[in-house]
């Protein structure tokens, strides 16, 4: 009789079961949990030998599933240890609720050919080829593809990806957003014939059963997906690759909370394959291990077929005429008013849904508020609505105040992509249209209809939010004019200066991708400002070492660590209560600060109180080991949600 430890898909560690066979790590059993029966995996941790036998309920069945790739074991045993997240949450991640039925009609993944067709590079995309593809016989490698916008990376890293294709394995590619997806993917199948496996929220229940198992089969060979893709079964991973790899939607902010671009370079160390980090702006954090010299820098700092980098033009908004509001400025009305003659396409980019993200009366002062959440209701006047973009709360315009009563006092404050769509058709009635969101846009099929009419030049004005800001080509557009540049700036943490920059660039560099001259226009209030500055004059290393001294003086990471304490219920008292306990307990050591705990920024969201805690530590401090011994010593009201962010991305 063979004891071993199973892990179910539940927030909880590995309970022990007694088989009459030896089984493999990795093995799906069937067990009994409680008054249940669970599918859980034979785990590799060692059974506790001290509990009597006699009290050790035996596994009920040994399914017939391939087992878990003990490289899948692996990485769920370190993201556990590195996010403090439940093993069995972990775990979750790499599961399906329904794996074990069986499609009638299983989808079939053809494999991708390598020698499709072939294409052209200059001379620094050859150099850079022949980088990625050495690295193919190495080993793990980390390697940053560093091109700015138009350089041709995406054609660049396919290159490396059909050498891969001629070993036997599988290729994984992480894509930060499904809407990016869409142009990707007719890339993909230009260049090898087929599609490549697809993993996001957008694919069917179906497609995710059929897929996963192709993959635990090893018959998918090339993944595309989000960032859950992290978590599948592959049986051998011959590279990664992550593309936009400074993207912030990389970090997972519910759930199990995760870097999925540095959970990638875990994975291929497991896997020991080497992973390309491909971006036009990468991250403070991947520059930082350039420079310590643990990635392999690949630069490509020209646009492909000689098209030139936009102009950028900065107009000065405190310098704004009287008169009527108009949030599109007489400057960058010329330029369209230009490009519609001239028949080439433009964007108008603001990155904030609806029409205005406040309801003000005029009488009594009221902003209109979620009575869930501490947040401002944001008016969407094409649906008659205010909406709670946090926890999704509606109600209808009113008529009148609900504070004063008095009628015609409401006023909409600031601007949203619906009022510049409403301000641009005014401005240009001649011109088509169309405003695109991801209210307006809900699945992959519509936004490949509205690329196909931008392609084939039906529409003239595209208004957007970040939807349209990154991985798209647009061959006829020419002018990107930016609403409201300084609006990321005060974020108010530690990478709002770095995530506007790389927004900004990464949008004005929409503009003139081909042969014609592109121009950008970033309206401003703070024309001043290192961001804006930085943008105008293309200087991105500037910014940088800028961005990195300021975190090095600061001890912020990469030169520091971060982790967040978030605590969240109905009852205040018990929150507030157990973040002094939290304090009360911390550790004395030179090294570690705890800041706290102190209301959220969103001090309540979807009806629950949220306090924050900040631990600051240096690099030295096994921050997690700490993090562990330390919160076990504190009593925790069970009213009360405690969740560990490590490396915090938002503060909210």
């Amino acid at each position: 009789m063979q004891q071993i430890s199973v892990l179910f898909p539940t927030p909880l560690g590995c309970y022990d079961y007694l088989s009459d066979t030896q089984l493999e790590v990795g093995t799906f059993v069937l067990a009994p949990f409680g008054k249940k029966k669970l599918i859980g995996i034979v785990w590799d941790k060692e059974p506790n030998t001290h509990i009597e036998k006699s009290k050790i309920k035996q596994i009920l069945e040994i399914l017939p599933f391939r087992p878990l790739p003990f490289e899948t074991i692996q990485f769920v045993n370190w993201v556990s240890s590195y996010t403090l997240a439940p093993l069995g949450a972990v775990l979750k991640m790499a599961l399906l609720t329904d794996f074990e039925k069986i499609s009638k009609k299983p989808l079939i993944f053809q494999h991708p050919n390598p020698t499709h067709i072939s294409l052209t590079f200059s001379q620094a995309q050859q150099n850079a080829i022949q980088i990625m593809t050495d690295q193919l016989e190495r080993g793990f490698s980390v390697s940053l593809l560093d091109g700015v916008t138009g350089s041709g990376k995406t054609e660049v890293y396919f290159e490396a990806l059909a050498q891969a294709l001629k070993k036997d394995g599988q290729i994984l590619v992480l894509l930060p957003e499904i809407t990016l997806t869409t142009a990707w993917l007719e890339r993909f199948e230009k260049r090898f014939g087929v599609k490549p496996a697809l993993w996001h929220s957008g694919i069917t229940q179906k497609q995710r059963r059929d897929t996963w198992n192709a993959i635990l089969k090893g018959d998918a060979k090339v993944i595309v997906g989000a960032r859950s893709a992290l978590f599948l079964p592959y049986q051998k991973l011959n590279l990664i690759i992550v593309d936009e790899e400074h993207d912030s939607s990389f970090k997972q902010e519910d759930g199990v909370l995760y870097q999925a671009r540095d959970m990638a370079v875990v994975r291929a160390k497991i896997a020991k394959c080497p992973i390309v980090l491909a971006s036009a702006t990468p991250s403070i954090e991947s520059y930082c291990n350039v420079l310590a010299g643990k990635y392999i820098h690949i630069e490509l700092p020209e646009r492909f077929a000689g098209s030139c980098l936009p102009d950028i033009r900065l107009v000065d908004m405190r310098k704004k005429e009287k008169g009527p509001i108009q949030f599109i400025s007489p400057e960058l009305q010329l330029l369209i008013r230009e490009n519609l003659h001239k028949k080439e396409q433009t964007l108008l980019f603001l990155n904030r849904r609806g029409y205005a993200p406040l309801l003000l009366c005029r009488s009594c002062g009221e902003r209109i508020k979620c009575p869930h959440c501490t947040a401002w209701l944001v008016e969407h006047r094409k649906k008659n609505i205010l909406q709670c973009h946090h926890c999704g709360y509606v109600m209808r315009i009113p008529k009148k105040c609900p504070t004063c009563e008095q009628e015609e006092t409401l006023v909409s404050c600031g601007p949203g992509v619906e009022r510049i769509h409403e301000e641009a058709h005014q401005l240009f009635p001649e011109a088509s249209l169309s405003m695109v969101t991801s209210d307006t846009l809900n699945n992959p099929k519509e936004f490949e209809a509205l690329l196909e009419k931008i392609k084939n030049n039906e529409i003239d004005i595209l208004i957007g939010t970040q939807i349209l800001a990154k991985g798209h080509h647009f061959s006829n557009l020419t002018l990107v004019g930016v609403i409201d540049a300084d609006m990321g700036l005060s974020g108010g943490d530690l990478r709002a200066g770095e995530r506007t920059f790389q927004l900004l660039h990464q949008v004005t560099g929409r503009a003139g991708r081909e042969q014609k001259k592109g121009t950008a226009v970033l309206q401003t209030y703070v024309p001043d400002n290192l961001v804006i500055q930085s943008l105008q004059k293309n200087d991105k290393n500037t910014f940088i070492q800028e961005e990195i001294a300021t975190r090095q003086i600061l001890s912020m990471p990469p030169f520091g660590q971060l982790a967040a304490i978030i605590l969240s219920g109905k009852n205040e008292q018990f929150v507030v209560e157990v973040g002094k306990k939290i304090v009360a307990a911390a550790p004395f050591l030179e090294g570690l600060d705890v800041l706290g705990p102190t209301p959220a920024p969103l001090a309540l969201l979807r009806g629950k109180f949220r306090y924050r805690l900040l631990i600051k530590a240096t690099k030295d401090i096994k921050l997690q080991n700490i993090l562990n011994i330390w919160l076990a010593k504190v009593a925790i009201h069970s009213s009360v949600s405690v969740r560990i962010d490590i490396n915090p991305y938002s503060f909210f």
